[in-house]
């Protein structure tokens, strides 16, 4: 385990970094800095129809010209795949996760919200095995693609002390269900490889925006259903638009890449205030 510090800056090359991206990432710079710490890039490009090659030049470019600078990395998900089966099949011989044929909009239909939301619907648990049953094995990356999802300990308290919000407190099965850590189309969730990452990278506190709590919480049971050491965990406010939407890569208009066009200078955006 190595001492001191760890953070990390983890950007997905989906589109261009916008302001809140930015702001979060220089927040990150500042905690590694004042500790005397490293501060590690890794680039999340598991999205396989929408990251670019094209976004990943950009990201590194756009990033430097904010002033952000990092110790260690790039490092990229998508050379990192042996990684994220070991731990899969960890979880599945230890019996925490399940096969599952659902579709997102199977999932809406059975909770009868027609809606998507930014949120992870609750799984109503359509495939999930009785207690003490035993589900259909396969390996990841096989002939045979379907979700997997992990099981959620329902009614448990996942509790922990954040950073920036102070103590936070969701219970399983009632605020999130079970979620996916192996996807159809043979990729880690998300949940799964940031878990996997943030670990073995030895990251001793994850700075990201408040939108992603609830991830958090799916995490820490990834965490201790693997037998790894939880980070510390910062979750920054989030940055809106004039209409008080956070940002999303969709907001060309707040891109660093837009805004540096117009002759917006990095100190000036680092300074903006949120809302």
């Amino acid at each position: 385990m190595s001492d001191g510090y760890r953070g990390r800056l983890a950007p997905s090359p989906t589109g261009f970094l916008h302001l809140g991206h930015a702001r979060t990432f220089w927040i990150a710079q500042q905690r590694a800095e004042a500790a005397d710490g490293a501060l590690i890039l890794r680039n999340d490009d598991l999205d396989r129809a929408r990251c670019q090659p094209e976004f990943v030049a950009a990201m590194i470019e756009d990033m430097q010209w904010f002033g952000l600078r990092w110790s260690d990395g790039p490092y990229h998900q998508s050379a990192r795949m042996p990684h994220y089966i070991a731990a899969f099949e960890m979880l599945r011989a230890r019996g925490f996760i399940y096969p599952c044929t659902c579709s997102r909009q199977d999932v809406l239909r059975a909770l009868d919200a027609p809606h998507l939301g930014e949120e992870e619907p609750i799984y109503p648990g359509t495939c999930r095995p009785r207690s003490g049953e035993k589900s259909a094995i396969r390996n990841p990356q096989s002939a045979i693609p379907q979700n997997w999802r992990f099981r959620v300990p329902d009614g448990d308290t996942i509790s922990f002390i954040d950073g920036a919000l102070g103590a936070h407190t969701e219970i399983a099965g009632r605020d999130f269900g079970d979620f996916l850590v192996w996807r159809k189309d043979d990729l880690p969730s998300y949940q799964l490889a940031c878990t996997v990452d943030d670990a073995e990278m030895e990251i001793t506190e994850v700075v990201r925006g408040a939108d992603l709590l609830t991830s958090t919480c799916r995490q820490l049971l990834l965490y201790r259903a693997l037998g790894l050491r939880e980070p510390a965990f910062f979750h920054c406010p989030l940055v809106t638009d004039e209409k008080g939407i956070r940002l999303a890569k969709r907001n060309d208009a707040l891109s660093l890449r837009t805004l540096r066009e117009q002759g917006r200078k990095p100190e000036e955006l680092r300074g903006a205030e949120s809302g």
